[in-house]
């Protein structure tokens, strides 16, 4: 079990790390492209990340919990301190082409990224230390979060004036951080409980899925792209809860 959670960790790590090699994709992808296809993965990711929470998460922290109380005081907190992260640390990501948006300082994109990575590898070790399928089906969530925000922060630090290269290296050296989250609670996991962080992983999942996503696939002007955008959303949520009844049923 033990030989598990290490191989399942080092794999979620390399992986993570992987992801944020491609955010280079953008630099060769044609911007239409780009933009036609970005929101509708954006609402894939809202999905998945609101179906992690309340499919995977929640039920498992009931559970693992004592209190009936206790695990919706975490969701709550961890709902809010990524609102005090959003608010303080200009945490919101970029999710559309680089035009498209306002200018940000680069430098605090790739500090929030950091310690975004760093939070969503605590997340992640906290679920395998749980149970590995709960820790892969968190770590599916988050990857599915990171896939479109490497795309377009790739996109900000280039408009940013940084070079390719620069781009890339500084977002892998970013997406370090998320190993060094496993590592922490991985090893301190003898000396701390860490069961608290499914519900306040929950609460991070719910925040960036309904506040920092769906904003941005709601209310488009076209019919058309609002019914695939919501079709992709329903998507996420369904196949997390598909994984959820699969693996109960087996």
């Amino acid at each position: 079990m033990e030989m598990n959670i290490q191989i399942s960790l080092v794999l979620a790590s390399l992986s993570m790390i992987a992801v944020s090699l491609l955010g280079g994709l953008s630099y060769f992808i044609p911007e239409a492209l780009i933009k036609k296809s970005l929101l509708t993965v954006v609402a894939f990711s809202a999905g998945s990340l609101i179906g992690g929470a309340f499919f995977h998460l929640l039920p498992e922290a009931l559970e693992e919990m004592d209190s009936l109380l206790l695990p919706f005081i975490w969701l709550m907190l961890g709902f809010c301190t990524f609102m005090v992260l959003e608010q303080f640390l200009q945490w919101h990501h970029c999710h559309k082409p680089a035009h498209s948006h306002h200018k940000p300082l680069t430098y605090m994109v790739l500090v929030s990224d950091t310690l975004h990575n760093i939070l969503g590898g605590m997340a992640v070790a906290g679920s395998f230390l749980i149970d590995v399928r709960v820790g892969w089906f968190t770590w599916f969530a988050a990857i599915m979060h990171e896939l479109p925000q490497e795309l377009g922060d790739f996109g900000v630090l280039l408009h940013g004036g940084w070079t390719r290269k620069k781009a890339l290296l500084f977002n892998m050296f970013s997406a370090f951080g998320f190993p060094v989250g496993c590592m922490f609670v991985y090893f301190s996991s003898d000396a701390l409980n860490w069961t608290f962080l499914l519900p306040f992983t929950a609460g991070n999942f719910l925040y960036i899925g309904a506040v920092d996503l769906i904003p941005e696939i709601n209310k488009h002007e076209s019919i058309r792209h609002n019914v695939i955008h919501f079709i992709s959303f329903l998507s996420g949520l369904l196949f997390l809860l598909a994984f959820k009844v699969f693996f109960e049923a087996g």
